[in-house]
């Protein structure tokens, strides 16, 4: 059996949005736990040059519903401003992230291989096929973000490890 484009894509997102959504809970849950204000989490940076939680959950979004947003628009291009301010917004975004992934369906996904996708910013553009583009690009920038949000909550003491990050596997039925 061949893996499709929907297989490596929308299934791997998914699995990795399910551990985001699953971190972010045990985050909510030590804040409650500790008199800790989630939000103060939104902001935090582990280092001064680099982005913050907030930029790092959104961009989560941004590399999995929004990369297959882009290849079906044939440009992507990095998520812009965006409402989600507090901890809980965050949790939304990857709610409803997740929720959009699921209605898209293997065929509509599948159909998408060897179709032209351009990355653009900043006046750069650099052309791609869709399916280079998220396996390439996409995937790569989602694990980036993922896994620099789960350093950001276990720097402040959230008790999460690897399996919380890994999400439910996909394992023989």
């Amino acid at each position: 059996m061949a893996i499709s484009l929907y297989d490596v894509s929308v299934a791997s997102f998914l699995q990795t949005l399910g551990g985001v959504a699953g971190f972010l809970d045990r985050g909510l849950a030590h804040c409650q736990d500790n008199g800790i204000d989630p939000n103060e989490i939104v902001q935090s940076r582990m280092c001064p040059d680099m982005f913050d939680f907030r930029f790092q959950v959104l961009s989560v979004a941004n590399h999995s519903l929004g990369a297959i947003e882009g290849v079906r628009a044939g440009v992507f291009s990095p998520g812009g401003e965006h409402d989600a301010k507090t901890y809980e917004d965050l949790q939304k975004v990857i709610a409803d992230t997740t929720a959009g992934l699921k209605a898209l369906t293997p065929e509509e996904i599948n159909t998408f291989e060897g179709k032209d996708v351009a990355f653009e910013f900043r006046g750069n553009r650099i052309p791609f096929v869709a399916e280079n583009f998220l396996m390439s690009f996409s995937m790569p920038n989602l694990h980036f973000h993922a896994t620099t949000a789960y350093d950001l909550l276990r720097s402040r003491g959230v008790p999460i490890g690897k399996r919380d990050y890994m999400g439910a596997l996909r394992v023989k039925a």
